[in-house]
């Protein structure tokens, strides 16, 4: 029977209720939380099936940003929070008037991420892996960009790990008569009265069986209106909406690409940002954002145009479209958006890793939830296949059924591969060959004026690299380390670094500075707290943070009302 236009009245909408969540991604179940555990009354709207609940935390790897933690200190690492500061600082670039927000939230997050994050979490159940990743290490001086020590804490469980207590605490207010869920439920219009913002309408959408991330249908059947004390802005950013990431696209970053794969959802499509605009909201720093360089294809896709990205070890040798060597500092997990600008400057879209089946073993780590199934499943027995010989089974899957993948015994063949996969690029050959066989002379001493191996041997000094990450220096033309490799990559759609902006309670923040009343937005919607707590670009690990603490900080503000 087909649903009513009156569908969403078939559940009553308490007199009392404190808040509307839009979004039932990561940040608006925290809030969600906070307010279950005040007491107060919630209801969460979100334009995609239940099947879709926790928004693209579930995809995630599950990486947390912690300063000083117990799994640090027992790899031999020595942080603090000095030291993030200064990371983070040298990081964020801040330099706009418009930071102002950014940078308080900024010092705010580092307190919480050196403070009580981790006793937090752990409280809720959430547990860490116990080797603590490298990711985005920089490459420059001391003051300038990447994390100067390892502080990217894998949660045990990955991106689902990181909902389950969410998601449970949330479970459990729907059952005591605090929580309602309007899944498709589309937001098209906050209720300004007054000034102050009191509810929301929209559109109620066809349902849909839609697995989780799968597009879901937009045929309307009905509308809708809520109101509520307060309306929580939980949204997302715009990385599924290619049109919308080139309409931001900056002039730093050179010409939007004309290809990208998209590392989120279709479902992320920014709609959000400008409807809280049309009620008051201040947007910021809209031309920051965050794409990763090292996409890859997915064989087996769930959205449109699904990538996945390849968390690199530092080995593998990065050339671009046309066979020149990536310049210094320029290397695999060192400098993203340096990376991405650089790319752009050389004409083409793509470039290439080359390695071998010794590197691939040691060193490729893919992004998600679905590509970790070990770390996922909290299954131990794949974890010993993980850190024991050969590479991780979704690995060999991308290398055996991947569109990106060339493999072969010699160079030559290889060189053919890569020119089948990219016809369209006059691939120098030539030089691609010569700049291998220089690296391999370099791989005789145990010095070497190759910068990047140089930091391939600085990296195996940190004990969890040399254990799992970084594999022993060889000769890529090494026989017994073959086969040989190549990666065609693609740019990857991810996160929004700007957007609404607020104060340090999750307040919209309105053009003149002044709170829009009843206006809260929390996560990437909120350039994960103050329209831009990253600056320019981020250090890895905080996004999955940005979101627990925005949704926590929103939460309590609106639960102490």
């Amino acid at each position: 029977m087909p649903a009513s236009p009156n569908a969403s009245t078939d559940r009553a909408q308490p007199a009392d209720t404190a808040a509307i969540i839009v979004g039932a991604g990561l940040s608006g179940l925290v809030a969600a939380a906070e307010l279950v555990d005040a007491g107060k009354r919630v209801v969460i709207v979100d334009q995609e099936p239940a099947a879709s609940l926790g928004g693209q935390a579930h995809w995630s790897f599950g990486g947390l940003f912690l300063i000083d933690s117990p799994e640090q200190r027992r790899m031999g690492v020595k942080d603090s929070l000095e030291l993030a500061k200064q990371d983070w600082d040298g990081t964020a670039g801040f330099d706009r008037d418009e930071d102002e927000w950014g940078r308080r939230w900024a010092d705010a997050y580092l307190d919480f991420a050196a403070g009580e994050k981790r006793a937090w979490l752990h409280r809720k159940g959430v547990r860490f892996f116990p080797i603590v990743g490298w990711a985005e290490r920089g490459g420059y001086n001391a003051v300038g960009h990447g994390n100067s020590v390892p502080r990217f804490h894998i949660t045990w469980g990955t991106g689902p790990g990181v909902l389950e207590p969410f998601i449970a605490r949330v479970k459990a207010g729907e059952a005591a008569g605090l929580v309602q869920f309007r899944h498709r439920h589309r937001v098209d219009e906050l209720i300004v009265e007054d000034g102050a913002v009191v509810g929301v309408r929209g559109s109620v959408l066809a349902p849909d069986a839609a697995e989780r991330g799968e597009s879901s249908n937009r045929d309307v059947i009905g509308d809708f209106e809520l109101r509520a004390s307060a309306v929580v802005v939980a949204s997302g950013g715009i990385g599924g909406n290619h049109d919308l990431v080139r309409a931001s696209w900056p002039e730093r970053l050179g010409t939007p690409p004309s290809h990208m794969l998209s590392g989120v959802p279709a479902h992320v499509d920014g709609r959000m940002l400008g409807i809280a605009e049309s009620a008051g909201a201040r947007l910021v720093n809209g031309d920051r954002m965050w794409h990763y360089t090292e996409g890859i294809t997915n064989w087996d896709p769930v959205w449109p145009m699904h990538g996945i990205r390849i968390l690199p070890g530092p080995s593998s040798l990065w050339f671009d479209a046309e066979g020149r060597r990536m310049p210094v500092p320029l290397f695999p997990g060192f400098d993203t958006l340096g990376t991405l600008e650089h790319i752009q400057t050389t004409g083409h879209e793509h470039t290439w890793f080359v390695l071998t089946q010794k590197i691939i073993e040691k060193e490729f780590a893919l992004s998600g939830s679905e590509q970790n199934p070990d770390l996922t499943g909290k299954d131990l027995r794949l974890l010993a296949d993980r850190l024991g010989s050969g590479a991780t089974g979704p690995v060999e899957a991308f290398k055996e059924h991947g569109v990106d993948f060339v493999v072969a015994d010699t160079l030559d063949e290889l060189l053919a591969g890569m020119r089948e996969l990219s016809p369209e690029v006059e691939l120098d050959a030539a030089n691609v060959e010569k700049e291998i066989l220089a690296r391999d002379r370099e791989v005789e001493n145990e010095f070497s004026k190759d910068l990047q191996l140089t930091a391939v041997r600085g990296a195996r000094k940190y004990r969890g690299d040399k254990l799992i990450r970084v594999a022993t220096p060889h000769r890529i033309l090494d026989p017994k380390a073959g086969p040989l490799i190549a990666v065609k990559l693609h740019i990857l759609t991810r996160k929004s670094l700007g957007g609404i902006q607020t104060n340090l309670d999750a307040q919209a923040l309105a053009p003149d500075g002044t709170p829009v009343a009843g206006l809260y937005a929390v996560g990437e919607a909120a350039g994960f707290g103050g329209g831009g707590v990253h600056g320019y670009r981020a250090l890895e690990g905080t996004f999955l943070g940005g979101c627990l603490f925005t949704g926590r900080t929103a939460g309590r503000a609106i639960a102490r009302g």
